[in-house]
């Protein structure tokens, strides 16, 4: 399963999402900054439809709303086993 985290350093939302990824120890989720690079923010747009941010693609799956991903997270948690 891949994921990879849509946001930008001063989003409060992004900020809570971020937390909980640090809290949980996850190591498995690619971070993308769409302010610091224009490719992430087209990829961010050209598949979920919109630059709202956070937004956590999930095998190329979009999710919006902190509250929802960091549910998704912990209802999910990384797999300890390769």
């Amino acid at each position: 399963m891949s994921m990879k985290l849509f946001m930008f350093d001063t989003c409060p939302f992004c900020k809570k999402v971020i937390k909980a990824i640090e809290e949980s120890g996850r190591t498995d989720i690619e971070f993308a900054n769409i302010h610091k690079n224009e490719k992430d923010r087209e990829e961010l747009v050209k598949v979920g439809g919109k630059e709202q941010v956070p937004c956590l693609f999930i095998d190329g799956k979009p999710l919006y709303e902190s509250a929802d991903i960091i549910k998704y997270l912990k209802d999910n948690p990384q797999s300890r086993f390769w």
